[in-house]
């Protein structure tokens, strides 16, 4: 049972006590059920250099020391260079979260891409409840909704556990209304015209490539029903910018209805790239033609507005994204979020069809 946890700018700590259950467990298997991320090996080697130790018996460093009832385990994670992101070569500077609104209950925040929203995996620092627990120095910051790592934009975070469960029900209940703004590298067979993405979405894959969602046609019997709206702002020979208003919430939904229809985002490794070059990412194996396919180290999708309890909630994009529209489009930033927000204002202004 954990009874502590602190993240502080280097290093995580976390105390646990053994339950009556685990009376008689190994050390090494007491910290597995926790740290489910590190292999056994990584376990024992914590173990060993005194990053995972019982408390009241400090002295030892085996992997086979049996635990009692209502000891407790100190577990020490520092941090590593897994955490960095790179892109062609050279460490990224990654941006830092700011704050779109904040009073006693709920804290909006602009998330940067490559930060998680909470701690999972391998990625225990860089992420949002992490951040804002050690800025506002309190013990828990609570996610109401997730966003991917490289997704960027408007996030919720709830400062207590009462406005978590309030604002999570209105996710639950289908009464939040969200837009993303996105860039993609057109194929021939784009539409430069609006157009709504219905397609079934599901995952026809197991072990590795369970990863890739495919679409199918809205009256297969595959995968789950899926509805994204689509609105083109600007588009020239090679890139379009848009907005995407999806009525659902499945894993990757924007992201493989837009590929769907001649649109993969920009910086997409799996749906602009394909597998095996979304691998050589994955294991640190791409080269500078990988880069050029995808462009940019992550996929250009960006949380851009969110309505709730009538409060409305946008995101400016990051500095990667604001280079690469400057870059390779003609129009003025500024008026495009102009319009970009009263498209959002109009839609979020009716019900749902």
């Amino acid at each position: 049972m954990l009874i502590y946890k602190k993240y502080l700018e280097n290093h995580f700590e976390a105390k646990l006590k053994v339950e009556e259950l685990q009376d008689g467990i190994r050390l090494d298997q007491f910290i597995q059920d926790y740290l489910t991320s590190h292999s056994r090996e990584q376990i024992k080697k914590k173990i060993k250099a005194g990053e995972c130790r019982v408390l009241n018996r400090p002295a030892s460093k085996k992997s086979s020391t049996k635990l009692k009832h209502k000891d407790i385990v100190e577990v020490i994670i520092h941090r590593t260079s897994h955490e960095d992101e790179y892109w062609r070569g050279s460490l990224l500077e990654l941006e830092k979260p700011s704050i779109i609104f904040d009073d006693s209950d709920l804290l909006v925040i602009n998330k940067p891409a490559f930060m998680s929203t909470h701690p999972t995996g391998k990625h225990l620092f860089n992420c949002a409840t992490v951040y804002f627990e050690n800025k506002l120095n309190v013990k828990t910051v609570h996610s109401i909704h997730r966003l991917d790592r490289e997704t960027s934009g408007v996030l919720l975070l709830a400062k207590n556990p009462s406005a978590a469960n309030s604002y999570t029900q209105e996710f639950e209940r289908n009464n939040v209304r969200k837009c993303y703004l996105w860039i993609s590298k057109k194929q021939n067979s784009s539409e430069d015209k609006d157009f709504v993405a219905e397609e079934n979405l599901g995952h026809p894959y197991s072990g590795l490539k369970r990863v890739i969602v495919e679409a199918y046609p809205k009256a297969s019997k595959n995968g789950k029903s899926a509805k994204t709206t689509f609105k083109i702002l600007e588009s020239n020979q090679n890139f379009s910018i848009g907005l995407a208003f999806p009525k659902t919430g499945r894993t990757h939904q924007i992201r493989v209805h837009a590929k769907s229809y001649g649109h993969p985002l920009v910086g997409d490794k799996l749906y602009l790239g394909g597998y095996p070059l979304f691998q050589r990412f994955k294991d640190n194996l791409y080269d500078e033609d990988d880069c050029d396919e995808i462009m940019a180290p992550r996929h250009f999708l960006h949380a851009f507005s969110l309505k709730i309890k009538d409060k409305t909630f946008h995101a400016p994009i990051g500095d990667d994204m604001k280079k690469f529209y400057k870059k390779h489009f003609s129009g003025d930033l500024e008026n495009l979020f102009s319009k970009a927000k009263i498209v959002v204002e109009d839609y979020f202004n009716k019900d749902f069809k």
